[in-house]
């Protein structure tokens, strides 16, 4: 049961994101003059529909997205273009049916309503404000999290002590092998609870530093612990092993080991914790929305039974399965499980606002580089005193658009399939 509620109210949440960015694109194109005649979430059949003004608000039978509807998106033909002879190439064709669609809707009362007319600055903003919601939404769950909540941080406390060294490939690493060798901080005496104070003759404040420096120390090392208010001397063998890089953990390398769990505690963040924090994670996105190119191979061979990787991508579909492992799990507590709801439905608001942002028609990104191209290219023409060249014609990137949409579809029908037969598990 509580898996099937996770479900639905992570997928209501991700309703709420899609509707929340066709949002910021419905008021900048009002603010702006622009006539809207539909607001919609999902594609299809309209399921409820409610018609306020100019705009028909409502929803669609799949839930797999959402749209607003802005009259006059493109410019018409240039008036030297209607001598020419009509071409029938499929390109022209798509060029002018997408032209044609957009003039549909225009009136002659309207005619001063249309997209196309308003500024490239002011189109850049209509086109952006989608993606930038995204971003408001997710900095603002994070920031509620990281300052409201904390960031769970491991200390210099000692949580536990592994009794033996496994391989870092080990299936089962809760028992100890017949003839596995005591860790180094086993042999060396540590307990659960000690605070390391100095480790090789310095002192550590964060375990990160602390860590650092026992991966790249070796032999004999003499570390001082507090226990139970007093001082205790140790000495500590620590042998090199093979561990995962820790800023590439799909590399290992030889490092020191000596055997310790930190224990972890929630510590909140600054404002400056937050900014360095959303800095990092929206340049994580940027290069995991690069890299979907290449992850075309994993996901055929999870589909074909092979393994799915922790980091795979995954859809509507198993972000929503995502949220149903997360509520119904009994590996973390209440707090923690609903923390991680958010978080979860944060990462796909910024992985929204990342990949939107891509310029590339027809996502929000090839509308704002086609009124930046716009911009430039008329401000050049100012410059050398040359006819003002007018709008940049959209429409005649439709051909491109299509395609990047059928591979954009056959990429999602791929992660859908895969997010059904063999999906992301957390726990």
């Amino acid at each position: 049961m509580l898996v099937v509620v996770g479900i639905v109210i992570f997928f209501v949440g991700l309703l709420f994101s899609i509707a929340w960015h066709e949002l910021g694109h419905l008021l900048t194109a009002k603010m702006f003059g622009v006539k809207v005649t539909q607001y919609m979430v999902g594609f299809g059949r309209t399921l409820w529909s409610r018609k306020k003004g100019d705009t028909e608000y409502g929803i669609k039978a799949v839930p797999f997205g959402g749209y607003i509807r802005m009259i006059g998106m493109f410019p018409p033909k240039r008036e030297e273009e209607y001598g020419r002879t009509a071409s029938s190439a499929p390109w022209r064709v798509m060029i002018e049916d997408a032209r044609e669609a957009a003039s549909e809707e225009v009136t002659a009362e309207d005619a001063h309503r249309q997209f196309y007319q308003r500024k490239p600055w002011k189109r850049i903003i209509v086109m952006a404000a989608g993606p930038v919601m995204n971003l408001i939404l997710a900095v603002g769950i994070f920031a509620a999290i990281l300052m409201g909540y904390g960031v769970s941080t491991p200390t210099t406390t000692v949580e536990a002590v592994s009794e033996c060294v496994l391989p870092a490939d080990a299936a089962d690493t809760t028992t100890c092998p017949a003839g596995a060798p005591a860790s180094p901080a086993a042999a060396a005496g540590f307990r659960p609870g000690d605070r390391i104070v100095e480790f090789n003759g310095r002192s550590y404040a964060e375990w990160e530093q602390l860590q650092r420096a026992i991966r790249d120390s070796s032999g004999t090392v003499p570390v001082v612990v507090e226990r139970d208010g007093q001082r205790v001397h140790l000495s500590a063998d620590l042998m090199q092993t093979e561990r995962p890089r820790l800023d590439d953990t799909s590399e290992s390398v030889t490092v020191g080991f000596l055997g310790l769990t930190p224990t972890m505690h929630l510590v909140k963040q600054d404002v400056g914790g937050v900014v360095g924090t959303m800095t990092n994670m929206v340049t994580l996105t940027a290069q995991k929305v690069i890299e979907l190119p290449q992850r075309v191979p994993d996901l055929v061979g999870a589909i074909a039974g092979g393994e799915r990787e922790q980091d795979s991508p995954v859809g509507i579909v198993g972000a929503s399965r995502l949220g149903g492992e997360v509520l119904s799990s009994d590996q973390i507590g209440v707090d923690a499980r609903i923390i991680m709801m958010f978080n979860l439905l944060a990462g796909v608001n910024l992985s929204l606002f990342v990949f939107n942002m891509l310029p590339l028609l027809p996502l929000d990104g090839g509308h704002i580089a086609g009124a930046a191209w716009e911009s430039i290219r008329r401000g050049f023409a100012k410059v050398v005193r040359r006819p003002d060249p007018g709008p940049f014609d959209t429409a005649k990137l439709m051909p491109v658009a299509y395609a990047v949409s059928l591979l954009f579809i056959g990429y999602s029908l791929l992660v859908l399939v895969a997010d059904v037969v063999n999906p992301v598990t957390l726990f």
